[in-house]
């Protein structure tokens, strides 16, 4: 989901469609179909209040550029493979998480580079789970399914294998945000011996742990950031609760 213009939210869903929802009336009177399986993420330039372009990806491979105004592709490419789940815009190249590595593109969709973690990276079960870029300090930090280390490459060399960054007692990490000058990453793991959703606050210049937080009695689901103040973080559905947090 993200906001396209002053007057425009647009939503994409599991059914394939964009939704365009009307802030002012709260209706939805667009919609966009172009894409032929799950929309999974939506984004559109950072720093612009109103962007003339939104991008948005398809767990098929697809990405399609849309014009604002008159809500027509201007560009389209697919990606060789599948199980695309999220995509970012950084230094005029579209950044992919596909699964089974981070692909590296412009916005023509011709690949420049792919970030893959070659140890012991052979189980089919494992994938790329969630990426945050944070060009302040140079840095891509991604999370791999079934994994409890987080790896950090350098923006300024792709080539160099990345940093870990080993998460104590985690089981599993489900997912990963970036607040200010800290990574977020949500979990499952031990607390005092005792499964629990945890919580570690990274810090993104240290490159170490400064808070692990016991949240929720379920796994962390999933965390989102209100306006770099509170971060909001939800648990499986064996507990389903929210927790509200203070960012610093």
């Amino acid at each position: 989901m993200v906001m396209a213009d002053q007057n425009q939210v647009w939503v994409g869903s599991e059914d394939s469609v964009i939704y365009i929802i009307n802030v002012h009336s709260m209706s939805c009177n667009k919609q966009l179909t172009d894409h032929r399986s799950s929309v999974m993420d939506l984004i559109v330039q950072d720093g612009q209040k109103a962007p003339s372009e939104v991008y948005s990806c398809s767990v098929d491979g697809t990405v399609l550029a849309w014009n604002v105004r008159t809500l027509r592709v201007t560009s389209r490419f697919q990606l060789p493979s599948g199980g695309l789940t999220s995509i970012r815009l950084h230094g005029d190249r579209l950044w992919c998480c596909t699964g089974s590595s981070i692909m590296v593109v412009t916005t023509n969709g011709f690949l420049r580079q792919e970030l893959k973690i070659e140890e012991n990276f052979t189980d089919t079960s494992t994938s790329f789970l969630a990426f945050q870029l944070l060009p302040e300090q140079e840095q891509l930090w991604v999370a791999c399914a079934g994994r409890s280390e987080v790896y950090i490459w350098s923006l300024k060399d792709l080539a160099q294998p990345p940093e870990r960054v080993p998460l104590e007692e985690c089981s599993e990490i489900v997912c990963m945000i970036r607040v200010k000058k800290q990574v977020w990453v949500g979990s499952r793991g031990l607390w005092q011996g005792t499964p629990k959703g945890k919580i570690y606050v990274i810090d993104a210049e240290s490159k170490t742990v400064e808070k692990e937080l016991v949240a929720h009695m379920d796994t962390v689901r999933t965390l989102c950031s209100a306006e770099d103040r509170y971060v909001l973080s939800g648990s499986g559905k064996d507990e389903g609760k929210i927790a509200i947090w203070k960012g610093e």
